[in-house]
């Protein structure tokens, strides 16, 4: 992967966190290459990791083994079409815009292009991410380990044998860290109800949080398991999650992710109609 050219249309925040862990596993920054129309974004990219950077799209597209498409999907269509020219040499592209199916992409970019389409989340700001990936047929093995690489550089990266299940994936991991801080809230809230200062709640939810993410990450059981192991009979951790599950908060959750997967499929309609 250490010799393919690196174009990223886009240099958001998914973009400068993917050429940061590129960039800090040793990934030459001479065959990186954003193009963004805000002049003042490439100039804190090449500032950042002395990288090249364009305005123009198609000059660097021309050069390019691999494209990453990291734009806005209300903006892909343009994006996408406007590309259409610079790519009779067929570089791998790959997509990072929920909702743009690989036909749409295929549709707009014109040419037979291989195409990945992936699904990072946020956590991968601070390389803790995971993404979902999905490899149309004209990928070939090469250009399916070059995509994995990149996006590992920046978390954990499960491939997917189905296109919907990118969708499944956007509704899971992409939309969880949000969820998951929608619990550290909660958590707090209830701590600081409880009597404790705002900041020792916060500090105490947190660490819990990153320990048992580590503890689940790091056993050789699933996490049903472990929660069982740190309940105690009769206990004060007994007591709360025999509440939260009189509460129904797993099915709260199943209904939670099921609506995100259907706006999702929702939103490939309405992005690709």
């Amino acid at each position: 992967m250490s010799e393919a050219k690196l174009v990223f249309i886009g240099g958001g925040n998914m973009a400068t966190s993917l050429i940061g862990g590129l960039i800090e596993k040793g990934y030459p920054a001479d065959r990186i290459v954003v193009c963004d129309p805000l002049a003042e974004s490439g100039k804190r990219l090449e500032a950042a990791f002395g990288i090249t950077t364009h305005t123009e799209n198609n000059t660097a597209a021309t050069a390019a083994d691999i494209i990453i498409l990291a734009v806005k999907p209300q903006v892909m269509k343009t994006v996408a079409s406007g590309l259409a020219p610079a790519l009779a040499h067929k570089p791998l592209v790959i997509s990072i815009a929920a909702g743009i199916t690989a036909a749409a992409l295929q549709s707009w970019l014109g040419a037979e292009v291989p195409i990945i389409r992936c699904m990072p989340n946020t956590p991968a700001l601070v390389q803790s991410g995971a993404s979902g990936l999905f490899a149309t047929a004209l990928v070939n093995p090469t250009q399916r380990q070059q995509a994995g690489d990149i996006l590992a550089a920046v978390g954990t990266v499960s491939w997917l044998d189905s296109e919907d299940d990118v969708d499944k994936v956007t509704a899971l991991s992409g939309s969880g860290p949000a969820y998951f801080f929608l619990v550290i809230e909660a958590m707090t809230e209830a701590g600081v109800k409880l009597g404790l200062d705002a900041e020792t709640a916060r500090q105490l939810t947190l660490q819990t949080a990153l320990g048992a993410a580590r503890m689940a990450i790091a056993s050789d059981v699933d996490a049903g398991e472990l929660r069982k192991r740190v309940t105690s009979p009769a206990g004060t951790t007994e007591k709360a999650i025999n509440s939260l599950l009189d509460n129904q908060l797993p099915e709260h959750f199943e209904q939670a992710i099921a609506a995100a997967y259907d706006r999702a499929q929702e939103m490939a309609k309405e992005l690709t109609d």
